[in-house]
C-alpha cells in the first residue's frame, strides 16, 4: 500500500464518527510499521480520545519508528484531551502524513511545526480534497462561529414537493428516505418552519437504528405551534427550540412548561431574523443545521445568505398542477442573472431516485 491508500483507509475509519463528535471534527488515523498496519483508530465521540491517541492505544507492537497517517493536522493544545503532538512524540513516531491542515486558531500549523522541530518527518496534503470534504462542517463552524446549513428537499421531476391538494407522502422511495435519516443523525440540528408544523405535524426525529436525534429548531415568528403537536408533546424527550419574534411571556410559558426552549429573536419583515438565529445557535455550540423547510422558509434562508449546501432528492415522477408547490417559494429573483448560483454538483443514484448536491457559490451569493 502507498501513502494514498493508507490515507484512504484513515478516511474510511473517520466516517465511523459521523454524528457523534460535534462540534469536534471527525478524524481517522492509521499507524504503519515496516509496511504493516499496527494500529488504527478514529475520534469516536466528543470528549473521547482523539484519533491519534486511539490508534496508538490499539497498536499491536511498539510504534517507535512507525509512520502515522491522519486525516487532520494533530492538535497541539489542551482541551478535553491532551495534545496529540505530545502522544506522537512520546510514542517515537518518526513520520507523520497529514491529509488537511486544521484552521482552528489554537492549531493552524502549530501542530506540524512542533513535530518538525522535534525531527519528525512531516508530509502534508495527501488526499487533501477528500480530507477537506470530510470536515466541511467543522471548517465552516470554526472559521465563522455559525452553523453549516444544508437545505434539503425532495421533489418530482417537474419540480413539485406536493400535489395540488397538498399531499406529499411519499415523493421518494425508501432508500432515499433512509439516507435522510442518516443525515438527521449526522447533523446537530434540524430546522423547519411553522408552515411545515401546521401542515404535516412532523416529529423531525432520526429513525435510523443506533442514530441520535437532532436538536429541533422551529421558526415560529408568532408562536403558533399547536400545544398538542407532536413537536411539543415530545419536547421533553427531544431537545426542541422555538425561535420566535413574539415577546408574550404568557404564550412562552405554556411551551416552556412542555419542555421547549423559546428564543425571542429580532424580527425581519414579520419573521424571525435568520442570521440572528444562526448566530445564537453558533453560541450554543450547534455546528450544523439540516433545513427541512417548505418553500417560504427555504427562500428566506437563501435570501438571507445562511445556506452553504443544497440537497435535492429527485423522484422519477410527475405531479403537474399549476397550484402544486415547488421547493423554493417567496418572491424569488427578478432576472436570471440574480439567481443563487450553485457549484461542485454531484449526482448520486439512490434506489430509483437521484440526489443532487451542490455548494452555494459564495462568490455571487447575495447578488440576487
Amino acid at each position: 500500500m502507498n501513502d494514498q491508500e493508507y490515507m484512504r483507509f484513515a478516511l474510511t475509519l473517520a466516517q465511523n464518527g459521523l454524528g457523534w463528535t460535534s462540534p469536534n471534527p471527525i478524524v481517522g488515523a492509521v499507524i504503519v510499521k515496516d509496511g504493516r498496519i499496527i494500529g488504527q483508530g478514529y475520534h469516536k465521540r466528543y470528549g473521547s480520545l482523539h484519533a491519534e491517541r486511539c490508534a496508538l492505544a490499539s497498536c499491536t507492537e511498539s510504534p517507535a519508528g512507525a509512520a502515522l497517517y491522519v486525516t487532520l493536522e494533530p492538535c497541539c493544545h489542551q482541551g478535553k484531551q491532551p495534545p496529540c503532538t505530545d502522544a506522537i512524540l512520546e510514542a517515537g513516531i518518526t513520520r507523520v502524513v497529514v491529509g488537511a491542515g486544521d484552521p482552528n486558531p489554537l492549531v493552524a500549523g502549530r501542530g506540524l511545526a512542533i513535530l518538525r522541530a522535534r525531527g519528525v518527518q512531516v508530509e502534508t496534503v495527501v488526499l487533501k480534497e477528500e480530507c477537506l470534504a470530510l470536515n466541511r462542517v467543522f471548517f465552516h463552524f470554526i472559521q465563522t462561529g455559525r452553523p453549516y446549513v444544508v437545505m434539503k428537499y425532495a421533489m418530482t421531476m417537474d419540480g413539485k414537493i406536493a400535489t395540488g391538494t397538498g399531499a406529499s407522502q411519499w415523493i421518494t422511495g425508501g432508500a432515499a428516505r433512509r439516507r435522510v435519516h442518516e443525515d438527521r443523525h449526522r447533523y446537530t440540528a434540524i430546522m423547519a418552519g411553522i408552515g411545515t408544523v401546521l401542515t404535516d405535524d412532523p416529529l423531525l426525529t432520526c429513525r435510523m437504528e443506533g442514530g441520535k436525534n437532532p436538536i429541533r429548531v422551529i421558526c415560529d415568528s408568532g408562536l403558533r405551534t399547536p400545544l398538542d403537536s407532536r413537536i411539543v408533546r415530545t419536547a421533553g424527550d427531544v431537545p426542541t427550540i422555538l425561535a420566535t419574534a413574539c415577546g408574550s411571556r404568557e404564550r412562552r410559558a405554556a411551551y416552556e412548561a412542555a419542555g421547549c426552549r423559546v428564543w425571542t429573536l429580532p424580527g425581519r419583515d414579520g419573521r424571525v431574523d435568520l442570521p440572528a438565529l444562526m448566530k445564537r445557535l453558533g453560541r450554543e455550540g450547534v455546528d450544523s443545521v439540516l433545513l427541512e423547510g417548505g418553500g417560504t422558509l427555504n427562500w428566506a434562508a437563501l435570501e438571507s445568505g445562511i445556506v452553504q449546501r443544497v440537497q435535492a432528492y429527485i423522484a422519477p415522477s410527475i405531479f403537474g398542477g399549476a397550484a402544486a408547490k415547488s421547493p423554493v417559494g417567496g418572491l424569488g429573483v427578478e432576472t436570471p442573472e440574480q439567481a443563487v448560483r450553485l457549484k461542485n454538483t454531484t449526482i448520486t443514484r439512490i434506489g430509483e431516485d437521484f440526489l443532487l448536491e451542490s455548494e452555494v457559490d459564495t462568490d455571487v451569493y447575495g447578488d440576487h
